[in-house]
């Protein structure tokens, strides 16, 4: 699987249901997400966060925020109301779309197409805060790996990162299933027996490698949260810093 592959699949995802491809809730299939809705959870999800940073002694800047994988722009609205400026970007231009769509910030948000292996179209220092929730599991593990060595170097020191992703299977049917069982079938149950408009592909990504592709930049994990999950996944949301100046 390369990039190519991820993005086919989302552009598949964000042309025909990119709000439930975001939020997978099974009541939201066919366009039953409320858009006002939408966007609430998304404040939920960053009012929460920020205030945890706060509780950890983690005070970034609120200048520019990123928000990698933004999807539809869920967080990227809910980042807009605590920064003076945020860039989302996507691999995906119908997602992006319909973030342009769903753009209650004024004009604060740039959404952009980023669908290379890196964060290239941005130099060193360029944000206080990477935030990024559910997205870096959908990639192999050598590109999520490389991701995250772009957020510690885009980081100005005395930012933040929030990285949310699961972190290993559960020990349940469902779990074992996607450890063991081969993707091809994986593939065809989604596509063919739950009806996705494109298959999502999941690899966990466990805490201890994540803290060490951090480290190699100086970068370091504060607190690691368990938050959601269901019966598949054990989803850790991991709150980390780069040491240097504070932030401005």
């Amino acid at each position: 699987m390369g990039l190519d592959e991820v993005r086919a699949d989302w552009t598949r995802l964000g042309s025909v249901e990119p709000l439930w491809a975001v939020c997978v809730d099974p009541d939201k299939r066919g366009g039953r997400w409320d858009d006002d809705e939408f966007l609430s959870s998304g404040a939920a999800e960053i009012d929460g966060a920020l205030r945890h940073l706060e509780e950890l002694g983690l005070r970034p800047g609120r200048e520019r925020a990123l928000d990698f994988g933004c999807g539809a722009g869920r967080l990227s609205n809910a980042l807009a109301a605590h920064f003076s400026a945020v860039v989302g970007v996507d691999i995906a231009e119908p997602m992006l779309a319909q973030a342009r769509r769903l753009d209650r910030s004024g004009g604060r948000i740039d959404f952009r197409l980023n669908d290379g292996p890196d964060l290239a179209a941005f130099g060193d220092d360029s944000f206080d805060l990477v935030y990024t929730d559910l997205v870096l599991q959908h990639l192999p593990p050598d590109l999520a790996e490389g991701y995250l060595r772009e957020f510690v170097r885009v980081l100005r020191p005395g930012g933040a990162m929030v990285i949310g992703v699961p972190d290993r299977e559960r020990a349940t049917f469902k779990g074992l299933v996607f450890r063991f069982a081969p993707w091809p079938l994986i593939r065809l149950a989604q596509r063919h027996l739950l009806g996705y408009p494109a298959p999502m592909r999941m690899h966990p990504l466990p805490r201890a490698r994540l803290a060490a592709v951090l480290a190699e930049g100086g970068a370091r994990i504060a607190d690691s949260v368990e938050y959601w999950g269901g019966d598949h996944w054990r989803h850790l949301r991991h709150y980390a810093r780069l040491p240097g100046r504070e932030a401005r």
